[in-house]
């Protein structure tokens, strides 16, 4: 994989663009007197900026184009200027020797705006209603993309420009107008070369199946597939992990599983799974859902388009959060319009009755949190040489309370007094959205990493390259994990690699992700910290490496629990500890860490010596509060769960048939709401 090239500093991107402005003026004034080597020396400092600008200043692109001095004006100005040079450069008759270039040199721009405008009809084709993954979508025509330079105008016009610029240029000093005739009678041929093969894609044969085409494959595969169970999903793209969570509990469920997203983007967001994936942008799209066999939707989180989904009424629908903590947000009031709730434990069913946001306790189903059974339980304290400690701290949120998150106040303190225990091996492991709302969180972020980089600095730990186990390992994993899909591939193409899975796939990911993870701590250098950010391993991986939690008050923690393995929690709220403990369940556990992280000696004590852990006992009944009972499993709870849903919507297709069936005698009422799989 080639290594991406650092990225200027903001100074140096800045100048950038006065360069180009810069390079314009001086082009201008040496087409003017005319003086040629000024204007050679412009004019490739102009190109080349222009090539430095697409590579690292996107940002400043942007600035141009709200400016209407995008790259077709650049463009345009550049080669004109070097037109001006030209005709000033001899004499009077000049004119009518250039008069054909400078025909060309237009006709070429006129290409280019074609070349523009059958792109956006080619790309309109190729924006479909429905857009698949894990599903055979070849039926549609699906096709590979045209090339990303055919896309895109400013690269376009980039590099089918280039040779009449560089003719113009090169006539300039030896007044030879046979090379700027050669250069834009190349470019008009890579015009016309990319105009044909964007027309080609325009024949009816050449190009997806229409929208209506579209719909009612859809409509085959839902008949076919005869789902009734989804996960439906819709957020930004750093939201995707709230999702994620749940794929594995949708996966293991009875029936015939589907997965429900909204934006386009999210398709590729998702992790690697066999469940069959439909994005749905339209809301009229969306709507066919309620004449499918679709009985119950999962819904992790709330979103602006969960309300649109909600009116299908032959649906069902289950907020199951993507995590149990004592945060208002676990209790958010819109999860009244679901018909119900399903929360981990009593704790959780406790919370949305204290809270009176409206939703009803016969609604509220514990399920457990089916994520957690893989997490070994604890195995009594440190065996090793080292007392692993996971910080996974959680993010800042929108809310501004300071007792959100421990990094900015806390998270320094808390690390330097981790690291200075010779024993202690830190993995730390922050919330992927630490430091988006607030700088200092970001800031604060950055310091804690080099802490720990200097940290092992001082060990004389080194990283070493991955030994060839892991290597084969991880190469395994991303083999079945991952699509590769060629540069500049869009949705359609997509669709057409990422085609049904091969039977057993999925059983195949789950057993190269547990020796992945295997062979990445065998890996690690014994006693080296750990900062913990791509995508694995994953958090309950390091649960099970892990002799200590301190966190947050988030889901964190209540997922560590299933653990029984002690955990801490940092006060940054400004309340006294009791007061602490009483507004947050979750902490009743849990040993409070003020923000000087003075407890940290006392706490990794206690994990080294269970005979001074008091807070065992509270922890087990803590978890049985939480999570629920450790049997039935919380998978099996969480199938039953979806049983019940199921039988739920049944009954109530059922009870609507017979309503239109006595309404409307005499007439087929079969097909108005069809018949679920049970």
């Amino acid at each position: 994989m080639p290594v991406p090239l650092p990225r200027p500093p903001a100074l140096l991107k800045g100048l950038v663009a006065v360069v180009l402005a810069a390079a314009f003026a001086a082009q201008a004034v040496a087409a003017l007197l005319p003086h040629v080597p000024l204007l050679l020396a412009a004019t490739a400092v102009s190109l080349a900026t222009e090539g430095a600008l697409y590579r690292w200043q996107r940002g400043v692109l942007s600035l141009f184009a709200k400016s209407h001095a995008d790259i077709t004006v650049r463009h345009v100005l550049r080669d004109l200027l070097l037109v001006v040079a030209l005709l000033r450069l001899g004499e009077q008759d000049r004119e009518t020797v250039y008069a054909p270039l400078v025909a060309g040199l237009l006709a070429f721009y006129v290409l280019h705006c074609a070349i523009q405008a059958v792109s956006v009809l080619v790309r309109r084709t190729r924006t479909l209603p429905v857009v698949t993954r894990n599903i055979d979508a070849s039926a549609l025509r699906l096709s590979p993309a045209p090339s990303v330079l055919l896309r895109r105008p400013g690269h376009r016009l980039l590099v089918f420009g280039l040779p009449a610029t560089a003719g113009l240029l090169a006539s300039v000093p030896g007044d030879r107008p046979v090379c700027a005739a050669a250069g834009i009678a190349l470019s008009l041929a890579l015009a016309l070369t990319g105009l044909g093969a964007l027309l080609l894609r325009l024949l009816p044969g050449r190009r997806p199946a229409g929208e209506q085409e579209v719909l009612e494959w859809f409509d085959g595969w839902l008949a076919a597939y005869r789902p009734t169970v989804g996960l439906y999903f819709s957020g930004g793209a750093s939201s995707a992990y709230q999702a994620n969570m749940w794929l594995e509990p949708l996966a293991k469920l009875e029936g015939q599983p589907v997965i429900v997203l909204r934006e386009r983007f999210m398709v590729q967001k998702i992790a690697a799974t066999d469940i069959p994936i439909v994005c749905l942008p339209k809301v009229s799209t969306l709507m066919r859902l309620e004449h499918s066999t679709l009985q119950v939707l999962i819904h992790p989180s709330n979103s602006g388009k969960t309300s649109q989904v909600l009116r299908i009424p032959t649906i069902k629908h289950t907020f199951v959060n993507h995590g149990e903590s004592d945060k208002l947000s676990s209790c958010n009031p819109y999860a009244k319009a679901y018909d119900e709730v399903w929360v981990a434990g009593p704790a959780a069913r406790e919370r949305y009755a204290l809270a009176e946001v409206g939703v009803e306790d016969k609604d509220v189903v514990e399920t457990g949190r089916p994520q957690l059974d893989g997490v070994t339980p604890y195995a009594g304290p440190p065996a090793g040489a080292w007392t692993t400690v996971l910080y996974a701290p959680t993010w800042e949120g929108w809310d501004g309370n300071p007792g959100n998150t421990s990094v900015v106040e806390a998270g320094e303190n808390l690390v330097r007094a981790l690291l200075a225990d010779p024993g202690v091996r830190l993995l730390y492991k922050p919330h992927p959205l630490t430091g988006s709302v607030d700088p200092r969180a970001g800031a604060a972020d950055l310091r804690i990493r080099e802490l720990i980089r200097a940290a092992n600095r001082e060990r004389g730990e080194t990283r070493q390259p991955a030994g060839a186990e892991l290597a084969a390992r991880a190469a395994e994993l991303d083999r079945l994990t991952t699509s590769v899909f060629r540069a500049g591939a869009d949705t359609v193409e997509r669709m057409l690699v990422q085609s049904a899975p091969e039977p057993g796939r999925a059983e195949a990911v789950a057993r190269a992700t547990a020796a992945w993870e295997e062979a990445y701590w065998a890996s690690l250098p014994e006693g080296e910290h750990q900062i913990v950010t791509d995508a694995r391993p994953a958090l309950y991986s390091c649960f099970n490496v892990a002799d200590l939690l301190i966190s947050d008050v988030s889901s964190v923690i209540s997922d560590f629990l299933a653990s029984g393995k002690p955990y801490a929690v940092a006060n940054t709220s400004g309340l006294p500890e009791d007061a602490f403990r009483a507004a947050f369940p979750t902490v009743a556990a849990a040993t409070v860490l003020t923000p000087d992280a003075a407890g940290v000696p006392d706490l990794l004590e206690a994990v080294r010596h269970p005979e001074k852990d008091g807070l065992a006992e509270a922890r087990a009944a803590l978890k049985l509060r939480l999570l629920g009972p450790a049997e039935p499993s919380s998978q099996e709870r969480f199938g039953e769960a979806v049983r019940a849903l199921c039988a739920k919507a049944r009954d109530h297709r059922a009870r609507v048939a017979e309503r239109l069936a006595a309404e409307l005698p005499g007439q087929r009422t079969e097909a108005a709401v069809p018949t679920a799989p049970r």
